[in-house]
């Protein structure tokens, strides 16, 4: 049994496929593909359910040959992935893919592009690393399309260049602001690339998808690193804690909530994390600007006071709480978020806080973080200079 493996990209086969179809006892495939190029002595087998085509493949025995018909690259977010955890060893004569082709139409390098997939996955990564990121492509899916993308980009500044049916007869290629793609029909198959800046050059890199997160500069930054109010913000040894059990990472989306200069915003975003900032102060949402600008992320900035702010904003993976009441924590632990967490100074908070995240559903804990730092003396020695201690309240849903 022997399976090859071939890319359709609306050009001819590559070079190898014509043979492998000649002598193919099997040709699975989309429709389209098989109306193309499956020949008329081999058997058929329409893509649907993929297990019915992996089994059928797994069947062939001896000399018979099989033929998998895939758009673009097969290795790239394709089949040769199951055929290969099913045990099928296959030859691979690829096409380009979809996200080439119309990188290529945009004429854009793309080597500093972030490529997700919403295949058979919840979208929500998907606009969470577009919302993140300043160059996503999206490998689309049925009901997981341009439209739904752009309508999880309110609030983002993003424009969007659609590629429709790359190398099909009814090719397309759109640049259009969300608002507008979220209002009208897309043919598929079709792909998304988002850009925070569309006529931006992207600088010179060494890794693809653009430099790794966490950055190389780490994290739990020196408050030096911001601009803010005098001790106004969350200290270093605070931050590190809240972050580790925010889990910011590419793919979700963190809250900040009464969030000051934004450092903990920042921090996440940094992180890879798609970030929203709500702050009521005026001066503070000045800093956070400045601030997100100085480390080069994106966070959307919310001016308004929770929990009034928080009402239309998009289902968050955690929240951080750095100031406001009851109320607060209240409409945050029902906001459907995995983690969140809160930052005390007064005592009398810490039960209350509890009790409300318990009885939304979560499991909680607490620490009470009181750094010490080495400051120097006059003379030249040192001696320990004490923070004012914070307790962080945290709270985890079940999985």
């Amino acid at each position: 049994m022997a399976v090859t493996v071939i890319g359709v990209d609306g050009a001819a086969l590559p070079p190898g496929g014509a043979e492998a179809l000649a002598q193919a006892r099997l040709v699975v495939g989309g429709k389209r593909h098989l109306d193309a190029h499956a020949p008329d002595q081999a058997k058929r087998l329409e893509l649907g359910p993929l297990e019915p085509a992996l089994n059928a493949l797994s069947a062939l025995s001896g000399d018979e040959q099989g033929v998998v018909l895939a758009s673009g690259d097969p290795g790239f977010f394709g089949a040769v992935r199951a055929l290969r955890e099913r045990g099928v060893r296959c030859a691979v004569l690829p096409a380009t893919s979809s996200v080439q082709r119309l990188m290529a139409r945009a004429g854009r390098s793309w080597d500093d592009v972030v490529v997700v997939s919403a295949h058979g996955r919840d979208l929500s990564a998907a606009i969470n690393v577009c919302r993140a990121r300043p160059a996503v492509a999206v490998l689309t899916a049925p009901k997981s399309g341009p439209a739904q993308i752009a309508s999880g980009l309110t609030g983002w500044r993003r424009t969007m260049i659609v590629g429709e049916d790359l190398g099909g007869p009814n090719e397309s290629v759109v640049t259009i602001d969300p608002a507008d793609a979220a209002k009208r029909g897309w043919f598929e198959p079709n792909v998304v690339l988002c850009l925070a800046n569309a006529d931006e050059v992207p600088s010179r890199g060494w890794i693809a998808g653009g430099e790794p997160v966490p950055p190389a500069t780490g994290w739990a930054l020196s408050e030096d690193e911001f601009s803010h109010r005098d001790g106004m913000i969350t200290k270093v040894e605070v931050r590190a804690v809240a972050l580790a059990k925010l889990a910011p990472r590419p793919g979700t989306l963190v809250w900040d909530v009464g969030a000051g200069s934004g450092s903990v915003a920042v921090e996440c975003a940094r992180m890879g994390a798609a970030t929203i900032a709500v702050e009521s102060d005026e001066a503070q949402v000045v800093r956070m600007v400045t601030n997100a600008a100085g480390h080069g992320v994106d966070v959307r900035i919310v001016e308004g006071k929770a929990p009034q702010a928080l009402r239309e904003l998009p289902k968050p993976d955690s929240i951080f709480v750095g100031g406001g009441g009851n109320e607060v924590v209240t409409a945050c632990a029902h906001a459907g978020a995995s983690r969140v967490v809160v930052a005390l100074a007064a005592l009398d908070r810490v039960g209350p806080t509890r009790e409300t995240l318990r009885s939304a559903g979560y499991e909680v804990e607490g620490v009470q973080l009181a750094a010490s730092r080495l400051a120097e003396l006059p003379d030249g020695s040192s001696r320990l200079e004490a923070a004012n201690p914070v307790v962080l309240v945290s709270g985890r849903k079940k999985a």
